[in-house]
């Protein structure tokens, strides 16, 4: 039996308490900057857009159900080191292989609800800790830009105006954000050619220079559920790993096998099953996303499940 096999089964197993979505209010905002002024320690400010910083307000973060209370900070915190690791090593070669792309982690989940936004804003806190790496959190979500509008920049430009109008540069729609290390790229403006322009060429060349331009960075990319647009599929043909959220005890065995056989071969596949009960924390949060477990598999030529 599989890692993923298991790691399903393990979640029917499981129960949750049904758990509300957390709301969508504003944790951050733009604001304006001098301009060549340094946007926030740690950030790399030599191509970013340097007179826009995203200021985050953790508080809201928390109100917002988002990151755990003050008190519950450091156990959610031990879990996600856990989580991050081997995607760092995949990403940098920490381990013992560095993986194609494997920079570039797409953020997935079979269906809405499933706590994928909770998980890519914590992953992405907890990575941009790391000394030596910076962290790219891109909404490629465009269907409901849940980060974008969380973060305040749903009016900025960003993926799609990028993809759409070759004149404006890739770097220019990164915004630096106060947190060190943690840069956000909002999903830009609506089209109703997204489909069509993340599974473009020019989308397959823009993520490919953020994998090799810069070696220090990783991007974690804010997916739609795999099984609700179509727009989902097609990131997963240019990452080297994805991270698929699973809700333990909610999410149909079928609907999260119908989700892996929706991502192309050959990225490494992670499972995070979320509200995980067997957890003191599982209990404790807001919304209840409890204590998230991961369980690593790779689909691919190279590896079987």
């Amino acid at each position: 039996m599989s890692l993923v096999e298991a790691a399903i089964k393990k979640m029917q197993a499981k129960s949750a308490e049904h758990a509300a979505a957390p709301d969508t209010r504003v944790v951050g905002k733009v604001t304006r900057v001098e301009q060549n002024a340094a946007a926030a320690p740690g950030a790399p400010a030599r191509r970013y857009n340097t007179e826009k910083i995203v200021r985050v307000d953790r508080q809201a973060l928390r109100d917002a159900g988002l990151l755990p209370p003050d008190h519950q900070e450091r156990a959610l915190g031990d879990q996600y080191r856990q989580i991050k690791r081997p995607l760092i090593a995949g990403a940098t070669g920490r381990g013992p292989n560095k993986l194609a792309n494997g920079q570039l982690i797409m953020m997935a989940s079979a269906m809405p609800g499933e706590g994928k936004t909770f998980t890519s804003i914590n992953l992405a806190l907890s990575m941009s800790l790391e000394k030596d790496i910076s962290v790219l959190l891109i909404d490629a979500d465009v269907a409901k830009p849940h980060i974008s509008r969380l973060f305040g920049v749903e009016n900025e430009p960003g993926l799609l105006d990028v993809l759409h109008d070759p004149s404006i540069g890739l770097e220019s729609v990164i915004l630096p954000t106060d947190v060190p290390n943690l840069a956000v790229m909002p999903a830009g403006k609506a089209s109703e050619t997204a489909t069509e322009l993340l599974a473009s060429n020019r989308m397959v060349e823009l993520m490919g220079h953020l994998a090799s331009d810069d070696p220090a960075r990783i991007a974690l990319i804010d997916s739609s559920p795999l099984l609700l647009t179509s727009e989902s599929h097609v990131p997963t043909r240019v990452v080297g790993q994805v991270v698929l959220v699973v809700r333990a005890g909610a999410t149909p065995q079928r609907a999260v096998q119908n989700a892996l056989e929706q991502i192309a071969d050959g990225a490494s596949v992670g499972l995070i099953l979320n509200q995980v009960t067997t957890s003191p924390l599982a209990y404790a949060y807001g919304y209840g996303y409890g204590d998230p477990q991961v369980a690593s598999g790779a689909r691919g030529r190279d590896s079987e499940q």
